[in-house]
């Protein structure tokens, strides 16, 4: 009953897909598979998810760009209440589209996923007064595995969605966001090794 549309391989970046679910809807509201194995199995995104997550972050909170270390993730990601401004930066080693980015919206309405495969960078703003962010992964966390990127690092050029009153001044990093490298120093020596 599922049913899905993809958009693959985004902005040249190979791997990297937006699903948008077929929702079925009535006066009631509405149902939809938010995922299906066989429907995206189909569509070659055949990938054993092991761990839920969730996270809750009110307007200006910016998340990232985070990448893992040692235990790299795949990572199908969507909003369920409010909007975001979803990002990921191509780190595989020997990638033609390496240290490329692609952006998307996600929202509760517009119901769209984001595929994000090992070797990314990821992060994601809150752009609505509040939004609940829920993504599958392909390996368990493991502490202490984690890097980051600057968000606004200008060789990785993001151009963030500041509008309704939110501005760079507004952003909420975390401690460890606030102290995330550059791009350069990546490239210098950091970088992620993936088989």
């Amino acid at each position: 009953m599922g049913k899905i549309t993809v958009e693959h391989n985004v902005n040249g970046i190979e791997g990297l897909h937006v699903i948008t679910p077929t929702a079925y809807g009535d006066e009631r509201g509405y149902f939809m598979e938010t995922y299906n194995y066989n429907d995206f199995a189909a569509e070659g995104i055949d990938h054993k998810f092991v761990q839920d997550n969730q996270s809750a972050s009110k307007k200006g909170v910016l998340r990232g760009l985070h990448f893992q270390l040692e235990y790299p993730q795949d990572k199908l990601v969507r909003v369920i209440n409010g909007e975001v401004f979803d990002v990921a930066v191509d780190l595989r080693n020997g990638s033609p589209t390496f240290g490329k980015h692609y952006g998307i919206l996600l929202s509760a309405e517009n119901k769209k996923q984001f595929f994000v495969p090992k070797g990314f960078a990821h992060g994601f703003l809150v752009v609505s007064d509040y939004a609940e962010f829920c993504y599958k992964v392909t390996d368990f966390y493991h502490p202490n595995d984690e890097g980051g990127l600057m968000y606004n690092d200008p060789d990785i050029g993001v151009e963030w969605p500041f509008s309704d009153g939110l501005t760079e001044a507004d952003l909420i990093l975390s401690d460890k966001d606030k102290v995330n490298q550059s791009f350069k120093d990546y490239c210098n020596g950091k970088g992620m090794k993936l088989d």
